[in-house]
Order: structure tokens, then C-alpha cells, then sequence
């Protein structure tokens, strides 16, 4: 179980209408929305893996001290949501060195897990991999192996595989195989159009035929249909943020009574339960 803390007017699909600069003027969600899930996992009694972003920890240093006061596993999901398709390896490479140093010195623990702005670890961009290696990673979930118009590795491996030999770990977001073609269900837009019980069929058919876990992700924001509504968006982007934000914490509850979920790092790494 995974959650990319960011707010709603940091997401990729508001680039073209909200300026980077006005952030710190925008009424911020992302603190009560985030401890609202952490109530959620305690009533459920799951931990999870958070990739934060270091803008958000920079100003509610209070709510990184929690996630791991929790339990939780604390992971980097980049300085201030920028996409590696936008960045060349040295700013990547300062952005990645940068958000680590910061989340660890506001949580006390080692960050051992990132995930790129938008899965945007695309062919292209497979020298990140590289980079985070140097920089003291040891996994990265940042590939969604589908067809997207913005985003994905269509034939890249469906789990979890070795760039390189003895490269970093990359933990893709999981699909369902269906006539040769790689069908999302690992949470995001996805889980929110789908009815539940298709999303809970896809993920039961990956764990009994694939014999794999599940890795789901989702965003605070997705659980707040009463945030600021955004206007001079395209079609698209309103359909995609906006769509069934109101039942998206109902679902939530049936997926965390339905399945088990537990940290990235205790399932891919190995890391041992952590005494509360």
C-alpha cells in the first residue's frame, strides 16, 4: 500500500494552470487529508508506504514525524513534483540528493524508496535508475508498464526486476495481463472509474495466478471532494482529477478489509517490523 503525498494543485495535470510561485499562496489540504489516512490505516491496521514530497515535509515536518511515529515507511517522491522527462540527470541528480537529505533528517530514518513525478521513468529516462543507485536508493517504484498518453512502459516487466544485473530494484505498479495486453489495477484514476469489485477482481487474479503481491498507490487529494475547484482545464484533466472523489474513501475501507498490505521495503527488502 502506498500513498504519494502531494496536494491538489501540485499534480502534473494543473502544470499549464498553476504556477509553481503561487503554491505557497493556495489554501493547503494535503496536511488533514494525509492524517485522515493515517486514522484510516490505524482503524484497519495496516502500514503503508508514503512517498512525500520534500516541499510538503518542509512545511509540515509534524506530519513526516507521524508517518513514521506510525509505523509507516517514509519514502521520497522528489523535491517539488517535477517530472524526470523535464529535468537532465544533474538537477535529477540534485533534486533526488536533495529530498533525501531533507526527509531524513525531519524523520530520523533512512529513505530508502522513491517514486518519480508521474511515472515519469520512461524509456528515455532509464538513466534515473542509475543516479538513484548513487544516491543511496535501493528501490524505485516509477514505472507503470501500460500504454498511457503521458506516462508508462508498455512492455517493460509487469514486477519487480533488476535494472541492470546488479542495478536498482524497480517495483512497477501493478496490472492485470487480459489477451496479451497489460490492464491497469494498481489504484490511481483507475480505481476511482472502475466499480470496486471489477478493481478487487483484477488484483485477486494478479495474487492467485501470477502469485505476485499488489502494489496499489493513491494520493491524499483522491479522498477530498471538497477541494478548490480548478477552472480552465481541458475536458481530460477535469474528467481524470474530479471523477468520483466522493466515493473514493468508501472504496478505500473495502480494499483495506479485503486484501492484507504491508510497507514496500518489509515486502521487496526485506526490512524488519520496526517496534512501535
Amino acid at each position: 500500500m502506498t500513498v504519494d503525498v502531494e496536494d491538489y494543485f501540485q499534480v502534473s495535470a494543473f502544470e499549464g494552470t498553476i504556477d509553481r510561485r503561487d503554491w505557497e499562496h493556495l489554501p493547503c489540504r494535503v496536511e488533514n487529508n494525509t492524517n485522515q489516512i493515517l486514522d484510516l490505516f490505524a482503524e484497519n491496521d495496516v502500514q503503508a508506504t508514503f512517498f512525500m514530497l520534500g516541499w510538503v515535509a518542509e512545511r509540515y515536518p509534524q506530519l513526516v514525524r507521524r508517518i513514521v511515529e506510525s509505523g509507516h515507511e517514509l519514502a521520497s517522491h522528489g523535491y517539488a513534483h517535477v517530472r524526470v522527462t523535464n529535468q537532465p540527470p544533474h538537477d535529477f541528480s540534485e533534486d533526488i540528493i536533495k529530498t533525501k537529505a531533507l526527509l531524513e533528517d525531519i524523520g530520523g530514518c533512512e529513505v530508502l524508496g522513491y517514486r518519480a513525478a508521474s511515472y515519469s521513468i520512461v524509456d528515455k529516462t532509464l538513466w534515473a535508475h542509475d543516479l538513484l543507485q548513487e544516491a543511496g536508493y535501493r528501490y524505485s517504484s516509477s514505472i507503470y508498464p501500460i500504454r498511457h498518453d503521458l506516462y508508462g512502459i508498455p512492455d517493460a516487466p509487469r514486477f519487480a526486476y533488476r535494472h541492470r544485473d546488479q542495478g536498482l530494484l524497480e517495483i512497477p505498479i501493478t496490472t492485470v495481463s487480459l489477451f496479451s495486453t497489460n490492464l491497469p489495477c494498481g489504484g490511481g484514476g483507475y480505481f476511482r472509474l472502475l466499480p470496486y469489485r471489477m478493481s478487487r477482481w483484477a488484483m485477486n487474479r494478479v495474487i492467485r495466478k501470477d502469485g505476485q503481491s499488489c502494489v496499489f498507490y493513491f494520493h491524499p487529494w483522491e479522498i477530498d471532494p471538497l477541494q478548490p475547484r480548478q477552472t480552465g482545464i481541458g475536458w481530460k484533466t477535469r474528467f481524470r482529477h474530479y471523477l468520483n472523489l466522493g466515493r473514493m474513501r468508501s472504496r478505500l475501507e473495502c480494499l483495506l478489509r479485503d486484501f492484507d498490505w504491508d510497507r514496500m521495503d518489509r515486502i521487496y527488502l526485506g526490512a524488519k517490523q520496526a517496534p512501535r
